[in-house]
């Protein structure tokens, strides 16, 4: 049986700065969550990674602006 060609279906517009932007708001609010609730000293690291998270989502941002300028 011989498989039919089908075109590729046209890219769904999305917003991607809002999907950033909840990305980055989630992560803020688990970092506010962990210096209120102290993590045990051996998940100090958690925090971290909400800083990261944070940090990577607002270069998103960043980067996501430049490219729709482009």
């Amino acid at each position: 049986m011989e498989k039919q060609w089908h075109p590729d279906p046209e890219p769904i517009e999305t917003n991607d700065q809002a999907t950033i932007w909840v990305g980055t708001a989630a992560w803020a609010i688990a970092l506010v969550a962990l210096l209120i609730f102290q993590p045990a000293p051996e998940h100090q690291w958690w925090v971290w990674t909400c800083v990261a998270g944070i940090v990577g989502g607002l270069f998103g941002i960043w980067f996501v602006r430049r490219f729709r300028r482009s």
